[in-house]
């Protein structure tokens, strides 16, 4: 295929006879605007046209836009039914990403959840999905910041029926995707905040504890000094943002001098991710020693629709700013951080938030920028063609917007 500045997810149906792939166009990412097209193939391999307009457009946005648009829609991973040979896909045109089939305009899942796992469109192979291998539906999202395996029977109709539901309860870990299967064993990545993630298997039909196969790290942490997070929703100026609290967790050690704790915020990367519940070493030793941490999922962050993830069009440096400091107030006014002690740090995305906390508000007393973005005009004249645009939506179109750069710069 050609004639597009972007392919991904290429998928032959079960026949080989028709192969489904993504496009898209800069300015957009995959979360603002992409295509599915479908092809015919010859016997031979080849299709009688490589031109890209010539594909059927089985769903998404028009490909030849120049800027982005609220009306756009994002489509992800495709995936080919088994044993129907039906095409499925993920689509955010309802506001959230959520489950289509080819020649259905309603989701077959209709949801007010993201089924496009952790930070949907970043990397190649994601797949929030997959089918069992006697047909069900099997997806994964987040609910209360705990993940959920779905199983749900799509071929008997139009919508899914038979809609079963498992995790925490159920010996499956805090946060895992990524799931695949063979008979009535699922594999999948997860992780727990007391240790570090890995590859885990689950069987369906006995439902007994999740067993880690491998993992990068054979650290072992007592529970003792495991802080567990706790999903907070706090006000913003835009509404509500959302983050992760860790309070201090030490059973060796009371403090009795102080009423609330330090507080250490933190700003994910990105933007366009969302932060995660897996072994944080780097929360975990802040929490082992006396200081709260909030991990905020500030406007912009995946997994909470589609509205909550544009806040950030045309916003950065904005919206993220507000939300951590937002954050920060929330904890002091409810008792659980101490106004006088509040730090804050991130890496990329996240330190240039952490510089711009502490550049433009006065919130925070102490931060920390792990390579961390500090002059925008740099970023958006020195990077790879998949992020090459991507501040045309964060910031504005450079060079047009120069001020806008030099201004959010701190």
């Amino acid at each position: 295929a050609t004639g597009r500045d972007f392919y991904a997810a290429p998928r032959l149906s079960p026949d080989g006879k028709q192969l489904a792939y993504l496009t898209w166009n800069h300015p957009s990412m995959p979360w603002d605007a992409t295509q599915l097209r479908l092809l015919t193939l010859d016997p031979d391999g080849s299709c009688a046209s490589t031109a890209t307009n010539d594909h059927e457009l089985i769903a998404g946005s028009d490909g030849d836009a120049s800027i982005l648009q609220d009306g756009d829609t994002s489509i992800l991973q495709p995936l080919w039914h088994p044993t129907s040979g039906e095409l499925y896909y993920l689509s955010d045109q309802s506001g959230y990403y959520n489950l289509y089939k080819q020649g259905s305009t309603a989701s077959i899942l209709p949801m007010e959840a993201d089924f496009g796992g952790s930070a949907p469109g970043w990397m190649l192979g994601q797949q929030g999905y997959e089918f069992l291998s006697d047909g069900r539906l099997m997806a994964t999202y987040v609910k209360e910041g705990k993940s959920v395996l779905l199983l749900a029977n799509v071929l008997d109709s139009d919508t899914a029926t038979e809609i079963v539901e498992y995790g925490m309860a159920d010996g499956l870990p805090m946060q895992f995707g990524g799931v695949t299967s063979r008979g009535s064993t699922l594999y999948f990545m997860g992780g727990t905040p007391a240790a570090p993630g890995g590859v885990y298997s689950w069987d369906l039909e006995t439902r007994g504890p999740a067993v880690l196969l491998a993992s990068s790290s054979t650290l072992q942490v007592p529970e003792s000094v495991v802080s567990v997070p706790e999903q907070v929703v706090f006000p913003c100026p835009m509404g509500e943002a959302y983050g992760y609290y860790y309070k201090p967790k030490n059973d060796g050690f009371v403090c009795s001098s102080e009423s609330a704790p330090p507080l250490l915020v933190k700003a994910h990367g990105g933007p366009t991710a969302c932060t995660g519940t897996s072994f944080n070493a780097g929360i975990q030793y802040w929490t082992s020693r006396g200081f709260a941490v909030l991990d905020v999922d500030y406007g912009g962050s995946t997994g909470y629709g589609r509205d909550y993830r544009r806040r950030l069009r045309g916003n950065w440096g904005i919206v993220d700013i507000d939300d951590v400091c937002a954050g920060a107030k929330y904890l002091v006014e409810k008792g659980l951080a101490d106004e006088k002690r509040l730090a804050i740090d991130g890496g990329s995305a996240g330190g240039y938030t952490t510089l711009g906390a502490l550049a433009f508000r006065n919130v925070f007393t102490a931060g920390t920028s792990l390579y961390g973005v500090a002059s925008l005009e740099a970023l958006a004249q020195d990077t790879h063609k998949f992020e090459s645009r991507y501040l045309d939506g964060l910031i504005g179109e450079y060079p047009k917007e120069e001020v806008i750069y030099k201004a959010r710069a701190p």
